[in-house]
């Protein structure tokens, strides 16, 4: 029998994972590696070897080929969508089958609350932050392939928000959509950029444009989604994520590490 929603939680390590069947833990880049008791990402039709570079985007892969669900989700071992009940233990405070399928009534899809960025746009952004020549040859790949998302992807370059961090919900047969879209796009751009060098922390744009990506893709397809907030399952340090944000803007020294 399919379920009727399926959320996987990508982790690239043994960690907490919620003890609700709608969370399916997801080993991601376990190609080769040694494996943590959870379902990996390197089953049946899998890119669970390009990882080092598409980030959670091979556990993508594997649930959009994979897995069967009416609904399929993905959120990871450190950041989840929240439950409408706020509780201490953060394990309990995450969202619910209940809740999620209730949000599902009425949305086509579910996104977490939208990244502010406040004085710089989504591409000055990535200018200050990563190497802009992969989100440039990536515009130029949709003016090809894509056309007709010209307008969507114009608008949300110049937009000071978006939803982030490749976490969503939504019907399969959007996902495939999505899915199909999206890795056409990151398969043309990996042959372009095949002869660059990046180092590790650099090396993984193709996750970070294909958050950008989705934010052109709902923009243009018009689907009701809905927005709701999101939880860290670990301390963030504000201070060191503020200022490094700062630096480059202000003094073009771009990251080089996650925060």
């Amino acid at each position: 029998m399919q379920d009727k929603i399926k959320i996987i939680v990508a982790t690239h390590k043994k960690y907490q994972m919620p003890s609700s069947d709608l969370y399916l833990p997801l080993q991601v880049g376990a190609k080769g590696k040694e494996k943590l008791g959870y379902q990996t990402d390197d089953t049946k039709d899998n890119i669970s070897a390009k990882n080092s570079s598409f980030c959670e985007l091979t556990g993508l892969y594997w649930a959009w080929k994979n897995l069967s669900a009416d609904y399929i989700g993905l959120v990871h071992y450190r950041r989840y969508f929240a439950s409408k009940t706020r509780k201490k233990d953060k394990f309990s405070a995450i969202l619910t089958k209940e809740e999620a399928l209730k949000y599902l009534e009425n949305y086509d899809i579910i996104v977490p609350k939208k990244r502010k960025y406040w004085i710089e746009t989504i591409y000055s952004h990535y200018k200050h932050t990563h190497y802009v020549e992969t989100l440039d040859e990536t515009i130029k790949i949709i003016q090809k392939l894509y056309p007709e998302y010209t307008e969507s992807l114009n608008k949300t370059l110049k937009r000071t928000y978006m939803y982030a961090f490749n976490m969503f919900i939504m019907k399969k047969e959007y996902l495939d959509e999505y899915c199909t879209w999206l890795f056409k796009i990151l398969f043309a751009l990996e042959k372009k950029m095949k002869n660059k060098k990046y180092d590790a922390f650099h090396a993984r744009f193709y996750g970070r444009i294909s958050e950008i990506l989705f934010n052109v893709w709902l923009n243009y397809k018009g689907y009701q989604y809905k927005e709701i907030p999101f939880i860290y399952m670990e301390k963030i340090n504000w201070w060191k994520k503020g200022t490094s944000f700062l630096k480059a803007k202000f003094f073009g020294k771009k990251y080089d590490k996650s925060f």
